[in-house]
């Protein structure tokens, strides 16, 4: 074999490995073919409903169409699977879209991936999972962005306090896992978080642990201020904190028998000084604040594969949403965090502004609707108070009419008594 054939199998191969994989991508847009690649855990039996749609407002009626939770109060457990494969020596890329359109109060909006021996249809709250990942909100106290791992069987939670989006309108969440125990954090294509896994989460003992036969010497002295031995206390410092009021007089009336020795009140004394305390000074025999040795710890054991997972074969949505409505879409998973952002900008990046365009548009409409039907009951409520108005001025004209007759009734009573009596004098 030729030098010139070992270059080319070489470079075949790198550029094998520089291949970019995807594993899983979803967007449905082929209409309910989706219904055949995700399949809805029968471990409940009242577990929510996810439909197809693009919600109030969108960028595109068709490509924005996503899986939206429609009940209220209720769990969603859903899942796709894809050929299983592992991460090891290769990044994972995880990245998919959420619209809360509903204006969100309690709920979650993350993914889980899961190993390929899952049972989808038995899929639950505890069934164990690779990673979660996504927001999640509750109340104005919780509005994170979930990064938990399994590692070794249990299921590790970042220190770190990643904020989530809130508002109504698409979002992007990317989650990079690289093989040299890094991870980074993406929203709407910019990084709002990274680290090292050794370091933000608690997969590991410390490496370091405090010396167990280290002890703080007895002669150690860690006060940096002591009272100055050299200062006393003033001869005339001591006075009572009250004293009778010098201004008070006893009452004129006060019966010495009936009200007993009358007392002057008490007020506070205005050359009292209070406790009295030496000065501080410097203490001369301060050696600062004793730090306890540290030696490494017998129970660490640096692990460079805590990013690793064997088994990655299952996608679900597995939640709870108190107020129904969350749009998920844009599913991709794949090793290449390049072709992530590509992907995102031509999906996400290209609808956004026309979903905020649309929804504005609705908000203006609304807005233009509540001031038409402000503007139509005020006039309502004028014709009302009108006709109020009307009704009693003819109420008080035929109360007068009916005043009128009554006085002018009594008035000839009066002249037909007046005649009669007349009558009977003559």
């Amino acid at each position: 074999m030729t030098a010139v054939s070992v270059l080319l199998i070489a470079a075949a191969a790198v550029s094998a490995l520089a291949e970019p994989s995807v594993y899983f991508r979803e967007q449905f847009e082929d209409a309910d073919a989706w219904e055949s690649r995700w399949a809805e855990s029968k471990h409940k039996s009242d577990y929510g409903k996810f439909v197809l749609t693009s919600g109030k407002f969108y960028g595109d009626a068709e490509k924005d169409k996503g899986l939206q939770t429609s009940e209220d109060a209720r769990f969603y457990a859903m899942s796709s699977r894809f050929d299983d494969f592992s991460n090891k020596g290769q990044p994972l890329v995880i990245q998919f879209t959420v619209k809360h359109e509903q204006n969100i109060d309690c709920g979650g909006g993350y993914i889980k991936l899961f190993p390929s021996d899952l049972n989808q249809e038995d899929m639950h709250g505890d069934s164990v999972y690779n990673i979660m990942f996504g927001p999640d909100i509750c109340g104005p106290g919780t509005k994170k962005v979930h990064v938990i791992f399994n590692y070794k069987g249990k299921n590790h939670l970042i220190n770190k306090d990643i904020r989530c989006k809130d508002d109504e309108y698409t979002h992007l969440y990317t989650l990079i896992l690289n093989p040299d125990n890094t991870y980074e954090v993406k929203i709407d294509n910019k990084k709002v978080e990274s680290g090292n896994l050794e370091d933000d989460w608690d997969f590991l003992p410390p490496k370091k642990i405090k010396d167990p036969e280290a002890k703080k010497p007895e002669d150690w002295d860690d006060r940096e201020k002591i009272s100055d031995p050299d200062d006393t206390k003033p001869e005339d410092w001591d006075k009572p904190e009250n004293i009778p009021d010098p201004d008070a007089k006893k009452p004129d009336d006060w019966d010495d028998e009936m009200d007993g020795e009358w007392e002057p009140p008490m007020v506070a004394n205005p050359e009292y000084k209070g406790e009295w305390k030496p000065k501080e000074i410097d203490n001369p025999a301060y050696k600062g604040k004793w730090i306890h040795p540290e030696i490494d710890n017998p129970e660490y054991t640096a692990d460079p594969e805590i990013y690793k997972y064997d088994s990655i074969g299952v996608i679900g949505l597995d939640l709870w949403q108190v107020k129904s409505g969350t749009i998920f879409d844009n599913f991709l998973i794949t090793n290449d965090p390049s072709l992530a952002e590509e992907v995102g900008e031509d999906t996400w990046g290209k609808s956004k502004d026309a979903e905020k365009k649309m929804k504005e548009a609705q908000e203006e409409d609304e807005r233009k609707k509540r001031e038409e039907e402000d503007k139509q009951r005020k006039e309502e409520a004028k014709d009302e108070a009108e006709d109020d108005e009307e009704e009693e001025e003819e109420r008080d004209d035929e109360e007068e009419e009916e005043e009128e007759e009554e006085r002018d009734e009594e008035e000839e009573e009066d002249e037909e008594d007046t005649e009669s009596q007349l009558k009977d004098e003559l």
